[in-house]
């Protein structure tokens, strides 16, 4: 499985996981809700269970991710300030360029 994480995503990841209480936990990206062959995304600190796969990335962070669901493999995860602040993940290898 493989996870990309942009630079202005991984300033605020990190930011996120140098807070107290958050340093043994890794980030990990789910399906929210999934529809055909779409999907939306959600990111939450956490620690993985036997049945996830941890995926390190260039950014050195590590990334929890469940085997089960396909569209979770190749997500990219970017971090904008326009038009809206905010995480954006999609899934450019499998059609997914953002929410609709």
């Amino acid at each position: 499985m493989n996870v990309k994480i942009t630079r202005n995503a991984a300033k605020v990841i990190k930011k996120t996981m140098e807070l107290e209480g958050n340093s043994e936990l890794k980030l990990r990206v789910a399906i929210t809700h999934a529809h055909g062959d779409h999907a939306h995304y959600g990111l939450d600190l956490d620690t993985p269970k036997e049945t996830d796969v941890v995926i390190s990335t260039d950014k050195d962070i590590d990334v929890i991710l469940d085997p089960n669901q396909p569209l979770l493999d190749g997500v990219k995860i970017d971090y904008l300030y326009f038009p809206e602040e905010g995480f954006v993940i999609t899934n450019p290898s499998k059609g997914n360029h953002g929410d609709h």
